[in-house]
């Protein structure tokens, strides 16, 4: 037996090495795109992140960054190791689980009395270690668990955890007889505390080894047994995730309010109280084990406290957040901001087992419960929470088409229709309910997922379908057909993964059991629990990693099932679980094949050099705007980690609608002064100022920003509005007209003027921000600019694209790169048709041809995904713009210089051509290059016809964002025609257009 474990040991090894070296070289060498950013700059500085944190993934990232040792262009790619090494040992801990429970179905059952474990022969021996390389190798290479292991996100550590877990439950059940197996049983509950430090999906792994725990305990397990074992774990489980994470800190809040407001006594002495209440129970807990001699108590306590001491990790928040570090996401520096950061009430709800149908309407508030701040030395209501009250017959069971603050009912029923076929303003019956539940959540949103691990993917496109076997690329956009995702396995990892599930099924069951209980509760559990809307921003696959890690596992016992296959040709046990092993192999090897190209990031900046070149694009000390986690957390990586343009304030939009992120832009930020506001913070307090409706006053015409930001600091009653008896009273506004008095004089002193736009210069500044509700963010901008008086440069990113955004600033826009500068100048050639912003041609031209990094993006070797694209994008359109402007003035020769460095920084084999290239055709033409402009004209025109007809079958009603660009393309195509002459390919594309044009 002991040789059998060095081997295994050996063999898991070797499985890890491989599994690292694929994850390193593949590895992403900087700060990638959504939260990734965000969670390296917290990393490096240990900074609060958005909620609810991941407090032990940011000190462990942070141990990791130490050894960059002062070079900071290494601090991400340290920290996108620690993930890469997470998922490593998550593969080796798979390895281990899998040769246990092969062992289980290798090995002959031993004898009841008897305590020696059978010792495997060679062949079983090989075969064993065969299951866990297939199984383990087979998940390292899986498409959605790849993806996380290169990057700094926290599923690849959650993943960890969970294989930690099943591995540590498997060894316990392999020990449950030893006198001091409850040790394995405290050990488990230490990694589930800690995993509550990076991810909650760890807890729902505690109903298969409940179900585990059962069986191995009792000596004959019944079916109501198990039944009530899975209760008793989802209680369990409901205790953690409702009792113990944001209950413990409630109660303890709970306390301090009462410590402090009733007895008097000074900050946190309640929170003391509590803890030495808890300690004290805790103790009492454990003298009662000991006094009772209950060994099922005295576990239960050590288990219970050592979930406390995983869970400790999580008072790195509030204090890192007492000391107001940069990154300070809710502010959650004493227990109840901390509460509310536990609780992500920033995000808001979503019913889950009752609650109110899509076309509901509320029809009364009621208060749920006071916001506490310290004000003084009492705590002091700053806000009573409210929640919509609706009427029970618009309340349904399971409700899966319901609607939410985040986007209209009619944007929301729009989407719904696309899967369900439900009427206007009538509500769902129960069937169409769950038609939603299984044809989208459980349908395209995880089985979709799973196909695309061990089937196949079609493209990196979002919506992108299951790439099955049969499937041809005949007809297909290149953009699809061509695509380093779209990835085809054959299906192959699926059929041995069914394979090996009736394999263990038949030979195992209460251990089938156990792996498909945590396949369900990793996957299918989880959709119903997140309810997921039918708009999301991004695939979200890479939160069903654990049912891939579950379904492994039958990969790997799809192994013994290929080697029972092959007894009647193969006698030898050695040769046919050497044959088994090389068949299975088949797998992972063409996971790894079809795989590499698409997750192979090493060479990909896009990211961070997108960061820079905003951040580059501003004046020194400048205020920037931006909206979204892919135009903000880059750049907070950029400015924290990198140093780079500490003195631009990055003010994101979504946030500003929150008190504490402005309490936070009151504060200097490295070289950033604080921001120039004049309305006091009890003005933007939550539940002050939240909205301003419209309410029209026909005596005003017009409102000057100073007075309005003047009278909203008086809480006027000039601007106050009531609804109904009893209703709120708000302030208002009472035109959508508004305009902002400019001192000319001072405004030339400060030396903003360019020469050429002297005579754009307004003694006022006249802009529409139209008749919906003005939010505190818009309040919050109208506060700048009432208060700066153009002292600091103002910004906003162009890839804030929403009109109510930009408050019909548009007219005073100055494109300076990636970023429009707000400027008391009226752009006389102001279109709405056109793209927003004067074009100050020299100094556009400096910063797309001279200051600007375009690394990688002309290399067709480095995948771009479809996020990766949208600032190559993005460049083309400022590229293409600049150029125009220049021919149109008269200078083609510097138009030419800008559309040559156009295609040569994103050729078409790295960053295919979109409808911006096709501005470039009129340039090309004027230059000489008639030849060059016809190939790439019928390059583009041919891409968009092919993609045209595809994107027009209603079977692919899903993909109207790519519908939408090729016509744009197609739009473009024509009107380049048209400027150059062409009649023929203008009357091409206008043919091609016309049956969408009533469209």
């Amino acid at each position: 037996m002991g040789s059998y474990a060095r081997l295994n040991n050996l063999v898991g090894w070797l499985v890890f090495a491989v599994a690292t070296v694929v994850y390193l070289l593949t590895l992403e060498p900087t700060a990638s795109f959504w939260d990734c950013g965000e969670f390296i700059a917290c990393s490096y500085k240990l900074l609060v992140p958005h909620p609810p944190g991941a407090p032990l993934f940011l000190l462990l990232g942070r141990l990791f960054s130490l050894f960059s040792f002062g070079d900071t262009s290494k601090v991400a790619v340290l920290i996108n190791t620690l993930s890469a090494l997470s998922s490593a040992f998550a593969v080796l801990f798979l390895f281990w689980s899998i040769t246990l429970l092969a062992g289980k179905l290798v090995l002959p059952r031993p004898a009841p009395t008897s305590p020696a474990r059978p010792v495997p022969t060679r062949g079983q021996a090989l075969l064993m270690q065969a299951a866990g390389v297939v199984g383990a190798l087979a998940f390292a290479f899986s498409d959605s668990f790849w993806f996380n292991a290169e990057e700094a996100e926290v599923y690849a550590m959650s993943a960890l955890c969970t294989a930690a877990v099943v591995w540590l439950m498997l060894k316990w059940e392999n020990r449950a007889d030893e006198h001091d197996s409850d040790k394995w049983l405290v050990l488990i509950a230490y990694v589930i505390g800690l995993s509550i430090g990076v991810h909650l999906l760890n807890l729902v792994t505690i109903p298969a080894l409940g179900l585990l725990y059962y069986h191995r305990r009792q000596a004959t397990p019944t079916l109501w047994g198990s039944v009530l074992t899975l209760l008793i774990s989802s209680v369990i489980v409901g205790v953690v995730l409702v009792g113990v994470i944001p209950g413990l800190p409630s109660l303890a809040g709970s306390f301090e309010v009462f410590f402090v407001n009733v007895l008097g006594l000074p900050f946190n002495s309640g929170v003391v109280g509590f803890v030495l209440l808890l300690v004290g129970l805790l103790v009492l807990g454990f003298r009662q084990s000991y006094r009772r001699k209950s060994r099922l108590l005295n576990t239960a306590m050590l288990s219970f406290t050592f979930i406390l001491i995983g869970y400790s990790c999580y008072l790195i928040v509030p204090i890192r957040s007492s000391y107001q570090p940069t990154i300070n996401q809710n502010g959650p520096r004493d227990v109840l901001s901390f509460v509310s950061y536990l609780k992500r009430e920033q995000y808001g709800s979503r019913p889950l087992l009752y609650g109110p149908h899509v076309f509901a309407q509320p029809i009364a508030q009621e208060d749920a419960g006071p916001r506490y701040v310290r004000e003084g030395q009492q705590y002091v209501v700053a806000e009573q929470r409210q929640e919509l009250i609706y009427r029970p017959e618009d309340k349904m069971l399971l409700p899966r088409l319901y609607a939410d603050g985040s986007t209209t009912v009619a944007q929301r029923a729009a989407a719904y229709r696309q899967w369900v076929d439900i009427q206007e303003g009538v509500k769902p019956t129960m069937g169409e309910n769950l038609s939603f539940l299984f044809r989208y959540q459980m349908g395209h949103m995880f089985w979709r997922y799973f196909l695309w691990n061990y089937v196949g993917r079609e493209s990196d496109i979002q919506h992108a379908g299951v790439l099955w076997p049969t499937a041809s690329p005949e007809a297909l956009p290149e953009r699809v057909a061509d695509s380093k995702a779209r990835n085809n396995f054959l299906a192959l990892p699926l059929l041995l993964g069914v394979l090996g599930l009736v394999y263990q099924v038949r030979r195992d069951s209460r251990n089938a059991l156990v792996v498909g209980l945590l396949f369900l509760f990793t996957g299918l559990a989880i959709i119903v629990y997140l309810n997921q809307p039918p708009l999301e921003p991004r695939e979200r696959d890479y939160t069903f990693t654990g049912a891939t890690y579950a379904f492994a596992i039958w990969i790997g016992l799809g192994v013994l099932a290929l080697a029972e296959a092959l007894k009647r040709a193969l006698k030898a046990d050695a040769t046919r679980a050497a044959v088994a092993l090389l068949l299975g192999l088949v797998v992972p090897g063409i996971l790894l094949a079809e795989g590499w190209d698409d997750h192979n990031r090493s060479d990909r900046f896009t990211s961070v050099d997108a960061a820079r070149n905003l951040l580059n694009s501003c004046a020194p000390n400048a205020i920037l705007f931006t909206n979204g986690d892919n135009d903000t957390f880059p750049l907070w990586y950029a400015q924290e980690v990198e140093g780079v343009r500490t003195d631009v304030r990055v003010a994101v939009l979504s946030y500003l609608n929150t008190d504490w992120y402005i309490q936070q832009m009151m504060n200097r930020s490295y070289k950033s002064q604080p921001l120039p506001i004049s309305l006091p913070l009890d003005r933007y307090r939550q539940g002050t100022n939240d909205y301003l409706p419209y309410a029209e006053n026909p005596n005003v015409s017009s409102v000057n920003v100073q007075d309005f930001i003047g009278l909203v600091k008086a809480n006027s009653d000039l601007l106050k509005v009531s609804y109904g008896d009893g209703g709120p009273t708000l302030l208002s506004f009472p035109s959508p007209k508004f305009y902002l008095p400019v001192d000319t004089t001072a405004v030339k002193q400060l030396g903003i003027i360019p020469p050429s736009r002297r005579g754009h210069l307004v003694p006022q500044m006249e802009f529409n921000i139209g008749k919906g509700a003005m939010e505190k963010r818009n309040l919050f901008v109208l506060d700048i600019l009432a208060t700066n008086q153009w002292k600091r440069p103002v910004y906003f990113a162009t890839s804030v694209a929403r009109t109510e955004d930009h408050m019909g600033l548009e007219a005073y826009f100055q494109l300076e790169g990636l970023a429009w500068r707000v400027l008391p100048l009226k752009n006389p050639h102001d279109d709405p048709r056109e793209e927003a912003g004067y074009l100050e041609k020299d100094l556009l031209y400096q910063r797309l041809m001279q200051q600007f990094a375009y690394r990688g993006l002309d290399n067709p070797a480095v995948f771009h995904d479809e996020n990766s694209q949208m600032f190559p994008v993005n460049y083309r359109a400022k590229f293409a713009r600049l150029a125009n402007a220049y021919l149109t003035a008269g200078d083609t020769a510097t138009a030419q210089k800008l559309a040559d460095k156009c295609l040569a920084v994103m050729p078409d084999q790295a960053i295919p051509y979109d409808y911006n290239t096709a501005q470039l055709l009129p340039v090309l033409v004027a230059g000489g290059e008639q030849t060059r402009a016809n190939q790439l004209f019928d390059l583009l025109f041919n891409r968009a016809q092919r993609a045209l007809t595809y994107y027009s079958n209603p079977a692919h009603a899903l993909f109207d964002r790519e519908l939408s660009q090729q016509l744009a393309t197609t739009q473009q195509l024509y009107l380049a025609a048209q400027q150059t002459g062409d009649e023929q390919r203008a009357n091409q594309a206008f043919q091609l257009l016309r049956p969408y044009l009533q469209q």
